[in-house]
């Protein structure tokens, strides 16, 4: 059985960027293990368009190491694509080109291992080390390490309304597996406030005229909320947020958590302007036949299958009014939702819960008693802010948990960058 000096389950951005910083890092022996066969990061909202919400600096190593062989510039210098993205002149790269980029760094890593789904994690108190099983084409493997880090990300979410609803409504993240089905219907309706509604509504209208489709739109949302990109919000994004985040009373950063939603789950701006665009455009020959409907609740779902149609129960919030919609096609574009892996189970009583029942997660991203056993990527809204989705804080979280692993702060951590104060003054004694 194999030991390593650490094992992370799950290869997303953030354990990929980890699995890159940590490659040229001799006495660091790690193990990345994922359950796909290859690399692929929301496959089904890859449209044609859609571009990142962050710069390419945003990439998987950059903020933490500019000199990377890993970073994206390399990859567009490698692929023979760095003179037409500069020509292109936006820090935005499409989320296709991302996905590529991920794809060519995780082909050049020697520590990454796919086809691995991990089953349990144990934990052997005689050499204090955790065991890891996984099976590999039906044969159970074992990894021997001192020390996890978990990487697992978030799986879809669906209204309690839809979760047994039957059909072939989907999840936005199987999207464009039913991007040509959809098409076909008589009537097309996303549920969802964020980019990926958005995105999906905006492709969908591209081709309302060829398809001759209804296309609704339903929002809880009061209003199409932009993601808010100012640079003094984007200051929130930064080590000293964190710091000041982190140390508030626990009721007061799940309070926060809730208000800041509209911080990293917003829709982008332009894309908005373009779905109005795109609208008077089609206007021009007459009434579009799509419903746009803000302040809107999913409070009931039905299936028939004889018609093949849905009736969707829903309210007004504002009005306090209750009104049906019956729809052929189903886009529940409703988010994600962190639930606690199954294979954590036998280690539960080593890991930190608050009294939410979630992770306990350390200032330095540990979420164990010992502080320096397992580590969390993502999934720490709730203790670290909007910096635990945001893709440009990735590199910095790894810089952490780097210097966690290694007991050295091998890549350089930033501590204060910030104009703002976040808090108020600590008292000087006199």
């Amino acid at each position: 059985m194999s030991t390593h000096d650490f094992i992370a389950v799950g290869l997303g951005p953030y354990n990929l960027g980890l699995a890159c910083l940590a490659e040229p890092i001799g006495d660091l022996d790690g193990l990345f293990l994922e359950a796909r066969d290859e690399f692929a990061w929301h496959p089904g909202m890859l449209l044609e368009s859609a571009r990142l919400q962050t710069p390419f600096l945003a990439d998987l190593v950059t903020l933490a190491d500019p000199t990377s062989p890993y970073s994206f510039l390399n990859y567009l210098k490698e692929s023979g694509r760095l003179y037409p993205f500069y020509i292109r002149e936006s820090f935005f790269p499409l989320r296709n080109e991302y996905h590529a980029y991920c794809r060519w760094a995780a082909a050049k890593l020697s520590s990454v291992r796919f086809g691995h789904e991990v089953t349990s994690i144990e934990y052997d108190p005689a050499d204090e080390r955790y065991v890891v099983h996984a099976t590999v084409a039906g044969e159970r493997v074992s990894h021997r390490a001192r020390q996890l880090v978990l990487g697992t990300g978030t799986p879809p979410d669906l209204p309690d309304a839809c979760r047994e609803l039957g059909g072939d409504a989907i999840h936005n993240s199987r999207y464009l597996d039913h991007r040509a089905a959809l098409r076909a219907k008589r009537s097309v309706t996303v549920v969802g406030s964020g980019q990926s509604a958005g995105e999906i509504y905006h492709d969908l209208l591209a081709d309302i005229d060829t398809h001759g489709y209804q296309l609704n739109w339903v929002t809880r949302s009061p209003r199409f909320f932009p993601l808010e990109y100012t640079k003094l919000t984007l200051e929130m994004t930064s080590p000293d947020y964190v710091d000041h985040f982190h140390a508030l009373p626990e009721a007061t950063r799940y309070r926060l958590e809730a208000e800041q939603k509209g911080l990293f789950k917003g829709i982008n701006a332009d894309l908005i302007n373009d779905i109005f665009d795109l609208l008077y455009a089609h206007s021009l020959a007459g009434p579009v036949p799509s419903r746009l409907m803000t302040n809107t609740v999913l409070t009931a779902a039905s299936h028939d299958a004889a018609s093949g149609t849905y009736t969707l129960g829903l309210r007004n919030v504002e009005q306090g009014r209750d009104f049906t919609l019956t729809t052929e096609g189903l886009v529940l574009a409703t988010g994600y939702r962190y639930r606690v892996p199954e294979f954590l189970a036998p280690i539960r009583d080593r890991l930190r819960w608050d009294a939410h029942g979630r992770y306990d997660v350390a200032r330095n991203y540990s979420i164990d008693h010992t502080g320096r056993g397992v580590f969390l990527q993502n999934a720490g809204t709730h203790t670290h802010s909007i910096t635990s989705p945001d893709l440009g804080m990735g590199a910095y979280r790894n810089s952490w948990i780097i210097r966690e692993l290694t007991g050295r702060e091998h890549y350089p951590i930033e501590r204060r960058i910030a104009f703002q104060e976040f808090g108020a003054p600590v008292a000087v004694p006199a």
